[in-house]
């Protein structure tokens, strides 16, 4: 019986073919139904790992299942949400528990390490994190996946990999080909896949098949030993040979179905066969291609691929075609958002190849200098249109940057260095905090001082000492901000007398000026912003590092008192940021207008910033930012007299507090803010109603995060 679908992992296509049996089976053990019946208990059996080869199916199968259950919704069996984590792109294990920690939605803002900021986030909530693709990370996951299930008592892991981890309390579904022989009830799953492939390859194959040609069918089906990406792969070459000459070739190439005594499992040599077939199809530049695009470890636009695979004999004209070979071939996968990516099978393979061609070291370069400039673009237009796509760039190659930046590290650290020091910002704003920490910790380690510029140090001084002021480590960030205030001053001429040479004594400004706001010290804050701006006179927007120091002067002033001038300047910045299109500035310029106007008592005024500023954090995908302004909308709302609104409003910034790891933070003054209006609020409703409303806006705040929408409590 002929179905339409595919059934290989990490395909594109939504729709399935065949796998009841396994699914069924699937679903029992994620909904519990087997939990107690081996070790008596729920605790020893909530790991559960899909085994199988490279191409059977097995993420597509977890996809498919992780669907079904997070359409039951609260009601089912994982209140708290399917959560998905895909490992593939990790050559090694240093980027894990920040890859779990993204498919989390925590963007941890504190001091503790990662993995303990994960196992307390999960803590007592109800879950399934998926793990995907863990083959290559197995005696890493052997150690981690204890901790995260002992942290975490409703925890359930669903793995895929090609081996069990071979933990004591893990339960194991061995995923196998599709059936490639009818079943009782006339189902031939492989050949289903086959043909729908084989038909949205080349319509010429769409049905009705001739009993010849699914003769032919039945036996590529058998000989590929019904793997899915095996098929897939096949299916492709429709498109330039028929289905008989398919058939003969693989007969040639595999052999009988059968032996006496078989070199290695047929599943692999088949996997092997397809994999390698389709690459001596491919024109001898497409099989270029397919070993330079093995460098990217996540996904990739044209753009991307251009500039890193396009040295001789490949033009950089040449690579769209080639790339949109590759993707009618199977070999490259392209997404509904026009990206592209390769599975991981599929990758392993160009990788050997590229080594095997002497490649990796230039094409690793290439990537990095790629990835270098793709930051120093979003550095460049930070104060325009252009500032909400960089951060979107940045956040989406995160993966890659860390790659380019292991490069470095290992071959140019003040490379490193350079490129931490632009990244810093943008993963601060992000919630990669801990990678920012992490990298330019050990590129300020390695890179010797007299490979580096000092206007490259300050920078990456001023953007570790940005990271630790996020990770609450005050006093460790202004001695760091001390330090690079007296490394800017000592520059002397070398900044030059561009544009851009205040930038160096403005950044310093910027991170003591924080640290003293953060401290409870406006005064200072100002004094510091001040003798900045007038050592170098010019406008607000004359570059980044300039508004960001005409910004703490304005959180100086309402710091102080001094509404009245806060208020002219933070609604000259806006208006400015308006104008040009950004988004960071203005959203906090929001915030500074929101706070005055509820120490003015105009609660209406400040609901209007409030939710101004949720609009630019959302854009920008900024949870602690997004804390903030939930926080000063249900002050305003509370001030308003609508307390069931601000108790959902406090419970949806609770959320989001709870995804930064920090308890609810801000500039002084805020916090007698928050006790004000929290009082007010609960003191209109009555704590029972409080809490109800507080506890629908939690539930409201993990849809929001989760589903990236904007705010509407």
């Amino acid at each position: 019986m002929l179905g339409h679908g595919d059934g290989y992992e990490g395909g594109g296509n939504t729709s399935f073919v065949g796998r009841a049996g396994e699914l069924a089976a699937l679903d029992r053990a994620l909904r519990g139904e087997w939990r107690g019946e081996r070790q008596g208990g729920r605790t020893g059996d909530r790991l559960i790992t899909l085994t199988g080869p490279g191409g059977v199916g097995k993420s597509r199968l977890a996809r498919r299942a992780a669907d079904r259950v997070r359409a039951a919704g609260v009601a089912g069996p994982f209140p708290d949400g399917v959560h998905w984590a895909d490992l593939s792109p990790l050559p090694d294990a240093r980027l894990l528990v920040a890859t779990v920690a993204d498919a989390l939605d925590l963007a941890d803002h504190t001091a503790r390490s990662l993995a303990t900021a994960v196992r307390e986030w999960i803590g007592e909530r109800r879950l399934l994190l998926v793990l995907d693709c863990c083959e290559h990370l197995v005696g890493d996951l052997r150690g981690l996946v204890p901790e995260l299930l002992d942290a975490a008592p409703h925890l359930v892991l669903l793995l895929t990999a090609r081996q069990r981890l071979g933990l004591e309390r893990e339960h194991v579904l061995d995923i196998g080909p599709l059936p490639h022989a009818a079943d009782p009830y006339g189902n031939e799953e492989a050949l289903a896949l086959f043909t729908a492939r084989a038909a949205a390859t080349a319509p010429r194959h769409a049905p009705p098949w001739t009993e010849a040609r699914l003769g032919s069918a039945r036996s590529i089906c058998a000989r590929l030993e019904g793997i899915p990406l095996a098929l897939e792969l096949a299916a492709a070459q429709l498109t330039d040979h028929t289905i008989e000459e398919l058939a003969e070739r693989l007969a040639r190439r595999i052999g009988p179905l059968s032996t006496a005594t078989p070199v290695q499992p047929p599943r692999h040599r088949a996997l092997r066969t397809a994999i390698g077939w389709s690459h001596e199809w491919c024109a001898p530049r497409e099989r270029l291609l397919w070993l330079r695009l093995s460098v990217f470890g996540g996904t990739f636009d044209e753009s991307a691929a251009r500039a890193v695979c396009s040295a001789p004999p490949l033009t950089e004209a040449l690579v769209a075609p080639l790339l949109a070979a590759l993707v009618a071939k199977s070999v490259v996968r392209r997404g509904a958002d026009g990206s592209y990516r390769m599975l991981d099978t599929v990758r392993e393979y160009g990788a050997m190849w590229r080594d095997e061609a002497g490649e990796r070291d230039a094409l690793r370069a290439a990537h990095a200098a790629y990835f270098t400039d793709l930051v120093r673009a979003a550095e460049r237009d930070w104060l325009g249109p252009a500032q909400q796509e960089g951060y979107r760039r940045v956040a989406a190659v995160h993966g890659d940057l860390c790659a380019a930046l292991d490069h470095y590290l290992d071959t140019a650290p003040a490379r490193a260095l350079d490129l931490a020091a632009r990244a810093g910002f943008y993963w601060a704003c992000c919630g990669h905090l801990h990678a920012a920490r992490g990298y330019l910790e050990r590129a300020l380690a390695a890179a010797r001082p007299e490979e580096v510029s000092p206007l490259i140090r300050v920078r990456a001084l001023w953007a570790l000492g940005v990271t630790l002021l996020l990770q609450g480590e005050q006093d460790q960030a202004h001695r760091l901000a001390v330090g690079c205030e007296a490394l800017a001053a000592g520059l002397d001429g070398e900044a030059g007398s561009g544009p851009g040479a205040s930038g160096p004594a403005l950044d310093a400004a910027y991170l003591l000026g924080l640290s003293h706001l953060l401290a409870g010290r406006p005064l200072a804050a100002r004094i510091v912003s001040d003798n900045a701006l007038e050592a170098f006179p010019g406008t607000p927007f004359d570059s980044a590092p300039r508004i960001r120091c005409h910004l703490v002067r304005v959180f100086a002033l309402t710091g102080m008192g001094l509404f009245t001038d806060a208020r002219e300047e933070a609604e000259l910045l806006r208006s400015g940021c308006a104008e040009r299109g950004e988004h960071w500035t203005r959203a906090y310029a929001d915030y500074q207008l929101a706070l005055i106007c509820l120490f003015e008592s105009r609660p209406a005024e400040s609901a209007v910033h409030a939710r101004a500023m949720l609009e630019s954090k959302r854009e920008l995908g900024d949870s602690f930012g997004t804390a903030l302004g939930l926080d000063l909308l249900a002050a305003a709302r509370a001030a308003a007299g609508d307390g069931a609104g601000a108790a959902r409003a406090y419970g949806t910034g609770h959320a989001y507090w709870q995804a930064v790891g920090h308890p609810q933070r801000g500039t002084p003054e805020l916090a007698s803010v928050r006790e004000e209006f929290e009082r007010t609020a609960r003191g209109a409703l009555g704590d029972q109603a409080y809490e109800a409303a507080f506890l629908e806006g939690v539930r409201h705040g993990h849809t929001l995060r989760t589903r990236a929408r904007p705010y509407e409590g």
